[in-house]
């Protein structure tokens, strides 16, 4: 009997707010909402900006202040800022200054004392008439306005002793532990359940940590005249989204890994865990990724990709010289390019017996994800093959687990990054494969639309939301655009402009599709909160009844937090050398590890694999 990996908790931070209790989803579907549900997400949010005052006086400031808008002044800091090149010299004994850069290197208005030859196709010659020459390139006009970032004025590390460490880490810690309070379970009693490496913890990070306190730092310390830390390097990794939530949130010595599959990175580690839950390898994963790319040498990067949004591509499809930076992101619309944006999400997954067991709240079940290559190439950051084969075999699944009516009840959460190629692409995969299987006006939701691209949390982004329109029976529209393009293939699909409501229950299972550079593709699916529950009270008849009367407690517990967390008080963990254990807690025989704090020990009684080949 293979294990049913289900999500018993999720939790993190996008543009849209805090992603347990569904607020962050509540702000996407923001005018479908009841009048209650409104005042709740906007005061809920409101307190998460330090806003004060009624919902109703806050509102501007909660709706201004969230999804994607115009992008904040500090990621334009010009003591920050990237220099082309900074150039001092001494003059010759002629009084002249030469120095040979590139063409692009050269400064906007150059001063009146060059004099610039040109030097082959790229470089420039400049001679400067002086005692001194110290050339600091003026900043031009930056053409990407819009980025989604957290919600205005809330900064996860205020809520911890965060000092020195950089912004993805921080989110990654306040998401881990918005996740972990959501549980309402004492994560001691889950320890106590299982031996530690029947706990995983699978997370990264794309990019790695870009900010001032990471990489970013790093880079631009000697030209700023400064000098690297001990910690910015370590803190940089891309395991780090990972390692942090072991060392401080979770206290935990189970297994662990980081994946990196580009835009892709949460479904390769979340196929990770979920590839190990049904092995019988781990009983309990964390699964979760931070990004933190706002940074204005990484926008640079990325446009001069002509992959971001700029005021120029959206002006020009718009008609109007300064178009509103909230409607950049236009997933399979008429676009020109993705907005960037940052996210941790992190989801609690537990073999099915072991939540039964302790009576945890079911959200949904990933019975399998996905992956596959693209083949040869000649761009590494076009799309190929391989999606189709990710995509085939996650329809293939959701045949063999729902049948045929099932795939009807079902919508797609589309990696729509907002390109023009991927919205001609992506859509053909799902049209064909829509008629293959016999699917007809299959919805898409893309909710880069509201929270923008935030690079290896993308898929994570769409794992919540899909949740949470599951259980809802409301689907995001893509409301940032007027009409879907015309090269859209749409033949057997809707994709909605506005929320389409299908009803509490309609769906029985999302597919969440990500396709990232070089050819990282993933698709999963995902069993909505209703039908896992179906499938689980087959399962466990026996013992449904008690299954029932505990989660009741646990739902009081998780809801409680959610009371809190609504008002802010977030209760981050940070477990900065809290219950740290030395060697001789360790009790080691040649039988069994025991750690303290865990119910059962570690197996070192270990049968032989290759029994066959050697040892008689």
């Amino acid at each position: 009997m293979t294990a049913l990996p289900v999500v018993v908790s999720y939790g993190g931070y996008n543009a849209a707010g805090r992603s347990s209790f569904d607020q962050s989803y509540r702000r996407m579907i923001f005018e479908s909402l009841s009048q209650a549900d409104k005042h709740k997400t906007l005061a809920g949010i409101a307190a998460l900006m330090g806003l004060e005052g009624g919902a109703e006086s806050v509102e501007k400031a909660v709706v201004e202040g969230t999804l994607i808008r115009r992008i904040e002044d500090s990621v334009f800091n010009p003591d920050h800022a990237p220099c082309n090149a900074k150039l001092e010299a001494s003059p010759a004994d002629n009084g002249e200054t030469t120095f040979r850069i590139k063409k692009r290197q050269l400064p906007q208005t150059p001063p009146e004392n060059w004099q610039i030859n040109a030097v082959g196709d790229d470089q420039v010659e400049i001679v400067v008439k002086g005692e001194n020459c110290l050339y600091i390139p003026d900043h031009k006009p930056f053409p990407v306005k819009a980025a989604a970032q957290l919600p205005t004025g809330f900064n996860p590390g205020d809520y911890y002793n965060s000092r020195s460490q950089p912004r993805g880490l921080q989110m990654a810690v306040a998401g881990a532990s918005d996740a972990l309070h959501a549980l309402g379970l004492d994560w001691d009693l889950v320890r106590s359940k299982v031996s530690p490496d029947e706990v995983g913890m699978y997370a990264s990070s794309c990019l790695g940590q870009l900010a001032e306190e990471g990489f970013g730092g790093v880079l631009k310390s000697r030209w700023l005249g400064g000098r690297a830390s001990s910690k910015q390097i370590p803190m940089s990794l891309n395991s780090m989204p990972a390692d942090f939530i072991n060392a401080y949130v979770l206290g935990s010595v189970g297994h662990t890994e980081a994946i990196a599959g580009a835009c892709a990175s949460f479904l390769y580690n979340l196929q990770a865990a979920v590839r190990d839950i049904q092995l019988g390898r781990r009983k309990v994963a964390v699964v979760g990724c931070a990004e933190a790319p706002v940074t204005l040498e990484n926008l640079e990067g990325f446009m001069a990709m002509s992959a971001l949004a700029t005021i120029d591509s959206i002006g020009r499809l718009d008609g109007v010289e300064n178009p509103d930076p909230r409607l950049y992101s236009r997933p399979f619309c008429g676009n020109g390019g993705f907005v960037m944006g940052e996210s941790a999400q992190y989801i609690i997954l537990m073999d099915d017996s072991l939540a039964v067991e302790l009576g945890a709240d079911i959200h949904g079940a990933v019975p399998g994800v996905f992956m596959d290559a693209d083949g040869v190439k000649k761009s590494i950051s076009s799309p190929g093959p391989g999606n189709y084969i990710t995509f085939a075999k996650a329809l293939a699944l959701g045949r063999a687990v729902l049948g045929d009516n099932g795939l009807q009840r079902s919508m797609v959460l589309a990696h729509g990054s907002s390109t023009p190629q991927n919205r001609v692409t992506e859509s053909l995969i799902f049209d064909r494969l829509a008629g293959v299987f016999g699917i007809e006006n299959w919805p898409v939701c893309a909710v880069k639309a509201f929270v923008g691209h935030s690079m290896a949390t993308a898929s994570g982004d769409q794992v919540v939301a899909a949740i949470a329109s599951m259980r809802h029976g409301i689907i995001p529209g893509i409301k940032t655009g007027k009409a879907i393009a015309d090269d859209v293939h749409q033949q057997h699909l809707n994709f909605p402009l506005k929320d389409l409501e299908v009803g509490a229950g309609a769906l029985d299972a999302a597919f969440i599709n990500a396709k990232g550079f070089g050819g990282n593709n993933a698709t999963g699916l995902l069993l909505s909160p209703a039908k896992t529950e179906q499938m689980l009270a087959k399962r466990h008849s026996h013992q449904w009844a008690d299954y029932l009367n505990r989660r009741n407690q646990v739902r009081e517990t998780a809801l409680a937090y959610e009371a809190r967390a609504d008002k802010a008080d977030l209760q981050v963990i940070y477990r900065f050398g809290d219950g740290m254990l030395a060697d001789e807690d360790v009790a080691i025989t040649d039988r069994e590890v025991v750690v303290p704090g865990y119910g059962k020990p570690i197996s070192l009684s270990v049968d032989n694999p290759f029994s066959d080949m050697g040892q008689e």
